[in-house]
């Protein structure tokens, strides 16, 4: 009995086709590796630059990171420097006002001190006026016997107490130990006991008069020494034919009793108010 190789779709391969298809597969799988490392070689190209603009993209915000960095650091710098500035500025200001407060200071001293040399030069000055006028005065010049007194008792007032009849001189009110002055520059010719004047002084005068003091309670000038214009030469007393203390004074024409003249007109000849 003849048997016959049925055909179809199950059929299997013959070996040659077998290889045949090895082959087509090999060849097919060659070509779809090749297919495949082409289609690859640009992906992994495509991978390489994505990875290379992550990778640039990662430096810049790097960079962006160290500029804000920068940019902060040089703000705070700025910052610090101006502060600085602020604080030198300020201590300038305060030096300055502090040298101008010295100075405004020396200024007010050295202008004080211009004014305290210019009154003291002035009241020298005054003083020396004064003195040079007192030396005039004291050679040329009048004065009171008495400061601050009054005529107690008048020229030529009559009455017992006096072997006249009437007083030669005037009487000016003085407590016992008042200052008693020469009323001008002169020489004394007497000075001791007067008799009824007690302790007297009698005084000769440039041009040519004398005046005396009476019942003085004591002497202090000699017979022979110069005296000058407002000069202390005694103390009022109550010496002699005295009721009490005063100052006797008299003006005359000689040294002696007798020669008298009326001594308020001569001391306002002379410039001194009675």
């Amino acid at each position: 009995m003849a048997f016959i190789r049925a055909t179809g779709k199950h059929r299997g391969q013959s070996r040659a086709r077998r290889r045949a298809g090895v082959n087509a597969a090999g060849i097919a799988g060659l070509a779809a590796v090749g297919v495949v490392g082409s289609v690859a070689s640009p992906a992994l190209a495509a991978n390489d630059e994505a990875s290379t603009v992550t990778d640039t993209g990662l430096t810049q915000a790097i960079d962006l990171g160290g500029s804000l960095a920068a940019t902060v650091g040089d703000q705070a710098e700025a910052q610090q420097a101006e502060a600085e500035r602020a604080r030198a500025e300020a201590a300038a200001k305060k030096a300055a006002a502090e040298a101008k407060k010295r100075a405004d200071e020396a200024k007010r001293k050295a202008a004080a001190e211009k004014a305290e040399r210019e009154r003291e030069a002035k009241e020298a000055k005054e003083r020396a006026a004064r003195k040079a006028e007192a030396k005039r005065a004291a050679l040329n010049g009048y004065v009171a016997p008495v400061d601050n007194s009054y005529v107690s008792t008048g020229y030529q007032t009559g009455g017992g107490m006096w072997s006249s009849g009437s007083h030669t001189g005037i009487d000016f009110h003085a407590a016992q130990g008042t200052p008693v002055k020469s009323v001008a520059a002169g020489e004394v010719v007497e000075a001791g006991d007067g008799g009824a004047y007690g302790n007297n002084i009698v005084i000769k005068h440039k041009d040519g008069t004398y005046t005396q003091y009476g019942h003085l309670s004591s002497i202090g000038v000699s017979v022979g020494q110069s005296v000058t214009s407002g000069q202390q030469i005694a103390l009022s007393g109550s010496t002699g034919n005295s009721s009490g203390p005063h100052l006797h004074f008299e003006a005359r024409t000689g040294p002696d009793y007798g020669s008298d003249m009326d001594p308020v007109a001569y001391l306002r000849q002379h410039g001194v108010k009675i």
